[in-house]
């Protein structure tokens, strides 16, 4: 009889798991599965695959543009990811403390991450656009003659998607590293007080070392969320000036939908997917490891 009821529990369970299994498998492992396929393919909507082995990879390999575009995804993943976790963490502290209005500032601070790619962007070219942009606005009220071109000079444009993706997606960060300090028992903070530790000291000593788990996992997510970059350049500079802002998302989705080559597209995908989880991996195992030294 408990074994019948035992297995009858297993259906049920199995029952309920079965819609998100069937969309999981439709919606995440067949198109794995299919691009890998793909990759090995030279293939076309409507036309039937010809397999043509290693060839879409070694186009890749010999492709400049590739090379450039995944420097460039790799420069974002380098200056996003501190920037992002750094300010991320000052804004929670700031949110956390006893100050009046913290609940309106948290919402103000998370709001923008519910906005579309879209809108963000359209708010931030009207902010850096140059002649008649609100940034240029202000600069010109308090002086500054000469035009500054955000967006159409190397180093500023990269400075312009930074500052709009930090706008756009920080507050996500605060929202873990909130519910992180959150879990601090107070009393830890009383005993510091009591032995007279001050503010710095008790960030080095308590806070930090409490958030060593949100932490890590808010690197790993935030670099692969950095390595997904494609709509801020797209919408913000077009890929440019020339194709210095062009990411690696960016270059295989013209590769796939506008020259029509599904298959090198496909190597690319696969690259960059093995990329993204060789470097989380490598974080995870050197976080694991501080934390058994810290022990």
């Amino acid at each position: 009889m408990k074994k019948w009821i035992g297995k009858s529990e297993n259906l049920a369970a199995y029952l309920f798991l079965a819609p998100f299994l069937i969309i999981y498998a439709l919606f995440m492992v067949y198109p794995i599965i299919r691009g890998f396929f793909i990759s090995f393919h030279t293939y076309q909507v409507g036309v039937e695959p010809i397999f043509t082995g290693l060839e879409n990879y070694k186009t890749m390999i010999e492709d400049a543009y590739f090379w450039e575009a995944l420097g460039n995804t790799l420069y974002f993943v380098v200056i996003s990811t501190p920037v992002l976790i750094a300010i991320g963490l000052l804004m929670a502290l700031l949110v956390n403390s006893k100050l009046k209005g913290t609940t309106f500032v948290r919402a103000t601070f998370f709001l923008p991450f519910i906005l579309s790619i879209s809108v963000m962007a359209s708010v931030w070219v009207f902010i850096f656009q140059p002649y008649t942009g609100l940034l240029t606005s202000i600069l010109l009220s308090i002086g500054v003659e000469q035009d500054i071109f955000w967006l159409t000079d190397d180093v500023l444009a990269w400075m312009a998607i930074l500052v709009a993706t930090v706008w756009w997606t920080v507050g996500f960060n605060m929202i873990l590293f909130l519910a992180g300090l959150q879990e601090i028992p107070r009393e830890q903070y009383e005993a510091a007080e009591i032995d007279g530790a001050g503010p710095f000291r008790t960030f080095i000593s308590i806070t930090l070392p409490s958030l060593k788990s949100i932490i890590v996992l808010i690197v790993i997510l935030q670099t692969i969320n950095s390595f997904k970059l494609f709509g801020q350049p797209y919408l913000m500079t077009g890929g440019g000036p020339g194709t210095s802002t062009r990411p690696l998302v960016q270059y295989i989705y013209e590769k796939g939908f506008i020259e029509q080559q599904m298959g090198v597209a496909s190597s690319m995908s696969y690259v960059l997917f093995f990329i993204t989880i060789i470097f989380a991996f490598l974080q995870f195992k050197f976080f694991s490891r501080r934390n058994e030294e810290d022990k």
